[in-house]
């Protein structure tokens, strides 16, 4: 194309973004969502909304390293810089052919996201991008470089400018400015540079070697040794304050050959394999590990069946709760606070809101329970992408030196879905069975997300990634530390790469030579629906490697019971009645005592349907001692009745309540006896009957009628409660439909802001609404008609929104006006009232 066939170059962002295509406009407003909340009413808005300082900051935040890094050496570049002087500052002297090769990319990515504007002759930084980078004392640069000759000689003294050229062997001039452009001119010449540097004594270059790769400020004192002095002299460096001196930008790039990081970072760092294991052991592994975290989650829901813990009055679970919960569960307190926030995620446990507020399983818990198990680990490995809660901050502190408490506030980090879904992605990148040494994962999260800002976020990153391998490892995600096929399916990701020949281990523990230089795509987060179909298609690859549940066990004669597997429903909750835990692992052992069969007898059973239980689901005989155990209990079940006076005691034996006035036990009961066979209390019924159970007797209640009262064990429930929504990072990617409209939303505002206007019809101010009086309107507009040109409007809608639009009037009557929308692409009718003004087109206008 030659120069006068090439559109002219942009003057402004918004004459860059202007020139784009729809899908151009698209991929800036998918990468920058902060640009569409709310929807801009032309290019010139977006582009103003661009450069502002909270979107500006969010973007550079979200560039990888070496995107950064090409930010950065455009803010020590000039305004505008041309592509060649990038390149000199990213690749140095020695042309790194790995950042030749990147940094189109890097530049193509700033332009796509509005960092960058104009062609590669006059590359622009925004201007609000341009001073958060570039250098000052305030804020030092990551480049590490130093203000301009120009910048750092602007308060100095015309003579001392003069001295100072002279002394660099250069003419004097007759001006401060001609002298500094000199100046520059020779820091900036290699040859005349080095020819400088060559008669410097080897002390002062010592100095300054010092402070070439930063920070570039040192301190003098008032009379400067001769090593400092013969750089001062020269302008190497210079004064910016009393007693401090800085190397000017021109003389470090010197000393560094062009470069404006000490170490570009063209290409990501490598996930490395840190150990292989075979596929199907991986998914067999996660699997076993997929069914304990079921296990553990009931284990943990029915211990809270009848009302949990209480919940504390600024919210979340007590340190002593937790630790209670940890020792039910047998795991360590940070995995009990994983597991209670897990369940809190998917919606299974919530506050009761009672006036005693305690933490219960939800109506949702029941429906999950039926579910069958691979649907059950679809519902919470989903809930746990998804959620901000990050329980591994439990025990920490907040900003107010306040603990953090599991189900507590302040446990929401909203970066925590991008950095889990981040870390499984880059698994899944692997060849499969491939588990990743976890420093290469955290490598490779800094180079994608640089760590900038406040350290303790920088930190939290870090953690967020550990937390993100642990937990996919507890869940069944991953299995010894390589992500499972049902993993893969949970994020949508396509099968995974074969491991070359000398990638294959010769043991779990063994290192892979092999890096894996091409990887794919990186995979995005996928959306509600999407997610929906990929946790189902994971819940399906799962489903056979869960183990079958069993409908019997092994009856021992020691009173124990092993379930050699996990048990069907109804068994388990039979058994978990009628016989305590003694300890789990691959097979479950059940130890039946006293107290177990009484809670059975307590819960409406009878001994003759215990022994029916038994005999049904046991593979072997019914042992004698478990069958006398039985009868013995039910034998003395309800020898002693309480029932309400507050409460009493009645007793066929008078032995048994002497027995029991006699005990010094019973003295906080408030006995006292109203007949040989009947003791009235002070204390309530349960409180009785906790009491004489405690002594070791097996009282029964009893109704007003005398009845035997079975009490059963009522689950308690939370009313209906949604799982909590979790905290976005920002406003949410555009979908197609939004993308769409605001698209032309946008396009449309342009057309009717930027469409010429006949000589003296436009307002005085740019972007304002032209303003007629209602009789010119109305006249203009049935003149239109009659002529049928284009009018340019502005409508303030029933919302009071305002906009600018171009429009074709058809017909005015009853005080509206029908019109072809040029900018909507449509027909409109418009009520007459709220058009604030009307102008006539340009004869020319297109």
């Amino acid at each position: 194309m030659s120069t006068e066939d090439r559109p002219p170059a942009p003057r402004s962002l918004a004459e860059a973004l202007r020139a784009r295509g729809d899908a151009a406009l698209g991929a800036l407003l998918r990468s920058r969502p902060d640009l569409i909340t709310p929807v801009p009413t032309d290019l010139t808005q977006l582009a103003t909304r661009a450069g502002t300082r909270a979107s500006v900051v969010r973007a550079l935040e979200r560039l990888d390293r070496f995107a950064l890094q090409t930010a950065e050496a455009l803010a020590v570049a000039g305004d505008p810089a041309t592509y060649g002087e990038l390149l000199g500052l990213m690749a140095g002297d020695d042309a790194d052919p790995a950042v030749v090769a990147a940094l189109p990319h890097a530049v193509g990515l700033l332009r796509e996201q509005a960092l960058v504007w104009g062609e590669d002759d006059r590359l622009r930084l925004v201007r609000t991008a341009r001073e958060l980078l570039a250098p000052s004392p305030q804020h030092p640069s990551p480049t590490g470089l130093g203000p301009t000759v120009q910048e750092a000689t602007a308060g100095m003294s015309p003579g001392r400018i003069q001295e100072i050229v002279t002394a660099a062997g250069l003419a004097s001039t007759h001006d401060s400015v001609s002298a500094v452009t000199a100046l520059a001119g020779l820091f900036t010449d290699r040859g005349r540079m080095t020819a400088l540097l060559a008669d410097a004594p080897a002390d002062s270059l010592d100095v300054l070697e010092r402070l070439v790769w930063g920070p570039p400020y040192g301190q003098v004192t008032h009379d400067p040794a001769p090593r400092l002095r013969w750089l001062l002299d020269r302008g190497l460096l210079l004064p910016t304050a009393p007693g401090t001196v800085v190397l000017p930008r021109e003389v470090a790039l010197h000393l560094r050959r062009g470069l404006a990081h000490r170490a570009p970072e063209p290409v990501p760092p490598v996930v490395e394999a840190a150990a292989v294991h075979r596929p199907q052991v991986v998914d067999s592994a996660a699997a076993g590990q997929a069914y304990t975290a079921l296990a553990t989650v009931e284990e943990l829901l029915k211990d809270w069946d009848e009302g949990g813990p209480a919940v504390l009055r600024a919210g979340g679970l007590s340190v002593r709760d937790l630790k209670r919960t940890a020792v039910a569960l047998d795991v360590s307190e940070p995995a009990a606070a994983f597991w209670v926030e897990l369940a809190y995620a998917a919606g299974l446990i919530a506050s009761d809101g009672e006036a005693d507020e305690r933490y219960a399983a939800t109506p949702a818990y029941d429906e999950w329970r039926e579910q069958p198990p691979a649907e059950r680990w679809s519902r919470l490995v989903t809930a746990w992408l998804a959620a901000t809660r990050t329980a591994g901050l439990v025990g920490g502190r907040d900003a107010k030196d306040r603990t953090l408490s599991a189900l507590g506030p302040g446990l929401d980090r909203s970066a925590a879905p991008e950095v889990r879904h981040r870390v499984l992605a880059l698994l899944a990148g692997l060849p499969e069975g491939a588990a990743p040494a976890a420093g290469s994962v955290l490598a490779r999260l800094r180079w994608e997300r640089p760590l900038r800002g406040d350290r303790r976020e920088d930190d939290l990153r870090d953690r967020l990634a550990e937390w993100a391998l642990s937990e996919a490892e507890l869940l069944g995600v991953t299995g010894r530390g390589a992500l499972s096929a049902q993993g893969r399916a949970l994020l949508g990701a396509p099968p995974a790469p074969a491991p070359g020949p000398e990638g294959e281990p010769s043991g779990p523990g063994d290192k892979l030579p092999v890096h894996h230089h091409h990887r794919p795509a990186p995979l995005a987060p996928l959306s509600p629906a999407e997610q929906a179909v990929a946790s189902a298609a994971a819940a399906r690859l799962l489903a056979p490697l869960l183990p079958e549940p069993l409908d019997h066990v092994l009856l021992q004669a020691d009173l124990t019971a092993v379930a050699p597997g996990p048990l069907r429903r109804p068994l388990a909750d039979m058994l978990g009645v009628l016989a305590d835990v003694e300890s789990k692992g691959g097979a479950t052992v059940y130890r039946f005592t006293p107290g177990s069969v009484r809670r059975a007898l307590d819960a409406g059973q009878a001994a003759s349907d215990l022994h029916a239980f038994l005999a049904a689901h046991s593979r072997t005989p019914v042992p004698q001692p478990l069958a006398y155990l039985i009868d013995d209990v039910a034998r003395r079940h309800g020898h002693l009745r309480v029932g309400a006076a507050s409460a009493y005691v009645r007793c066929d034996d008078e032995a048994v309540l002497n027995e029991i006035l006699a005990d010094k036990r019973a003295a906080g009961l408030g006995l006292r006896r109203l007949a040989p066979t009947v003791l009235a209390a002070q204390a309530d019924p349960a409180g009785l009957l906790e009491g004489l159970r405690a002594m070791g007797f097996a009282p029964a209640a009893e109704s007003a009628e005398g009845d035997v009262l079975i009490t059963r064990a009522l689950a308690h429930r939370t009313p209906p409660r949604a799982a909590p929504e979790p905290v976005p990072d920002g406003p949410p990617v555009p979908d197609d439909t939004l993308l769409t409209a605001a698209l032309r939303a946008i396009r449309a505002g342009d057309l009717a802001s930027t469409t010429p206007r006949k000589p003296g019809t436009a307002p005085a101010g740019n972007g304002e609404l032209p303003r007629t009086g209602a009789a010119e309107t109305l006249a203009t507009m049935q003149a239109a008609v009659l002529t049928g040109e284009a009018l340019w409007i502005g409508y303030v809608n029933a919302e009071g929104a305002a906009s600018q639009r171009v429009i074709a009037p058809v017909r005015v009557e009853g005080g509206f006006v029908t019109a072809y929308d040029h900018t909507a692409d449509e027909v409109r009718t418009y009520p007459l009232h709220r058009i604030t003004g009307v102008a006539e087109l340009a004869d020319d206008a297109g």
